[in-house]
Order: C-alpha cells, then structure tokens, then sequence
C-alpha cells in the first residue's frame, strides 16, 4: 500500500509563484535534508502522521477546489512522492511542486509544474543544488531564487546569464522573509532592468508566519 508522512493538508490561497493568489490545497509532506538558515518550515522536518494515498486523495478532494501544491519540507525526499503526484494529475488537478533543487526532478511527472529552490549563499546550503536539474526545466517550470542580502543578488544575477535560466523558464526572487526589507530587492532588481518576477510571500502579509496558511 502506498503511504506517505504527512505534515499537515490545508486549504490557502497560494502565497508564491506564477499562481500567487488562487485558492489551493497544499499538502505538506514531511522530511527534509537540508538546513537552510532561512526555512520557515522547519516545523516539517519531524513528526507528521502516515497516510495512505487514498486517504490523502479524499482529504484533498474535500475541499472542492482546482489547484494542488505538494511542498514540505522536502517532499521528494519521499520515495512515494511521485506516486502522489501522479495520482494528482490523474484526478484532473493543477499541480505545483515545491523542491528545494537539491533532489533529483527527472521522475516527477511531465503534467507538474516544477517550482524548485536554487540555494543561494545566504541559505548555508548553495553547495546541495544539484545543477543538473536546470537541464530539465520546462517553460512550465519556475525558478526561485531567496534573496538574504546584497551578495545573493549579486551570486543569484550570475547564475542567471551563466545558465540563461530567462529563457529556459519563469525565474522569481523573493526576499528572505525578516532578513530582507522587500522594497530594497524591488529597487535593484528595477535599476538593473532584472527580467525576473519579484515576489513576496502572500500568506504571511494576510496571516504572518505560522503553520496552515
């Protein structure tokens, strides 16, 4: 029986991406190899209850909506996270992932739209992405870089032209959340005519930052 561990299954408006402000169902799967200083989910790192996938599908499905966001933590460090989100799509939803890019996405089913972290400096962690992940992005597929100060702009711009990651897929920067002042990130990025997509979490500007929005 395919089961998963589960963090929490919550109904929200998604606060991040292309999709910022549609209501969605997120499904916090827990577990996650990575520390970065930044997380705002660290909540998700233990604990969470097993679940079967029916049962997840049926939590899912009760709340009567079109968009679905699998997150964590780290869901792809769940073996049977692709199963899920195969499953997903096969009940006819939208679905996002949200991966930290330090992960393997070759297996992820081609109907998902891919929202992967790129680790910045700042993160303590820049030395788990997994480059050859890039090489698999999709103009479906979305980048996000979290800008923590002035040498992550700087670090995040080369990454850019090195990998031309602009014309590969949506690339987004958000400003760390408490380390950043938001406004600074939209100055450089509109002095430098930066062709990327700022953005602020929605979530925590409606309901500040705590578990279930």
């Amino acid at each position: 029986m395919v089961s998963l561990r589960i963090t929490e299954i919550f109904c929200s408006l998604q606060g991040e991406s292309s999709l910022v402000g549609l209501p969605t169902v997120f499904v916090r799967l827990t577990g996650c190899p990575l520390r970065c200083g930044y997380c705002d989910t660290s909540y998700a790192f233990k604990g969470g209850e097993t679940r079967a996938l029916d049962t997840i599908l049926e939590e899912v499905a009760a709340f009567g909506v079109e968009h679905v966001t699998v997150t964590g933590g780290e869901p792809l460090a769940q073996k049977d996270c692709s199963l899920l989100l195969v499953a997903l799509c096969d009940a006819g939803y939208r679905v996002s992932l949200e991966t930290s890019g330090a992960l393997d996405i070759a297996d992820v089913d081609k109907r998902v739209k891919r929202v992967m972290d790129i680790k910045t400096p700042s993160s303590g962690e820049v030395e788990r992405n997994l480059w050859s992940n890039l090489e698999l992005l999709t103009s479906a597929d979305e980048v996000k870089f979290v800008i923590g100060d002035r040498d992550d702009y700087d670090w995040s711009k080369e990454i850019l032209r090195e990998h031309a990651l602009v014309s590969r897929c949506s690339v987004l920067f958000s400003p760390a959340y408490e380390a950043l002042e938001a406004r600074m990130l939209a100055n450089w990025i509109i002095a430098d005519r930066l062709p990327v997509r700022f953005q602020i979490q929605l979530h925590k500007l409606l309901w500040g930052d705590r578990p279930g929005v």
